[in-house]
């Protein structure tokens, strides 16, 4: 790790001059400027002082946190086949999100399973294929490339009518699924 360069994102992170972070931590600005150009290295204590100053600390400074994986590819989705539908998992691990997204393929004259109410929100895309949305007492037809966008505040789940399969890209929030 280079402890200058990470200190020096730090310091521009925060807002923070050279002067003023010498100042904050007690240190000369040349040291600080040698310091961020791993030029020379510091002493714990004043490490220490300087990372205090930054707003953290030598724990949070070295723990090496794994980075965050933003794209999901096709090895990523988890695939769990049921009778009456298949739920693809396209983003792994979602239920420690805000928001859950999966790719619901509803084979033909299925019901998903019913959804009770929570306090959250659901939205759902339909890629292919046609489905009824049975939320609390209403019955709405969703076709390709139609939407619906609900709150859970009504028991609700999908069906399929016809004699092909239907597929729904499906996010809720907080994860249900």
């Amino acid at each position: 790790m280079e402890i200058g360069s990470k200190l020096k994102e730090l310091r521009l992170k925060n807002g923070l001059t050279l002067s003023e972070l010498a100042s904050r931590s007690e240190v000369t600005k040349g040291f600080l400027s040698q310091l961020e150009r791993n030029l020379t290295s510091p002493n714990i204590s004043t490490l220490e002082d300087i990372l205090e100053a930054l707003g953290t600390n030598l724990q949070e400074f070295f723990s090496e946190k794994p980075e965050e994986q933003i794209v999901f590819r096709k090895e990523d989705v988890f695939v769990d086949a049921q009778e009456n539908e298949t739920i693809h998992w396209i983003v792994p691990n979602a239920q420690k999100n805000q928001m859950e997204p999966v790719q619901l393929i509803l084979h033909p004259h299925q019901c998903t399973r019913k959804i009770e109410s929570h306090a959250g929100e659901e939205f759902g895309y339909v890629l292919f294929g046609r489905v009824k949305l049975h939320y609390g007492d209403r019955v709405e037809n969703i076709k390709r490339n139609e939407t619906f966008y609900i709150s859970g505040q009504h028991t609700h789940y999908l069906e399929n009518t016809t004699d092909r399969e239907a597929s729904v890209l499906w996010i809720s929030t907080p994860p249900i699924f």
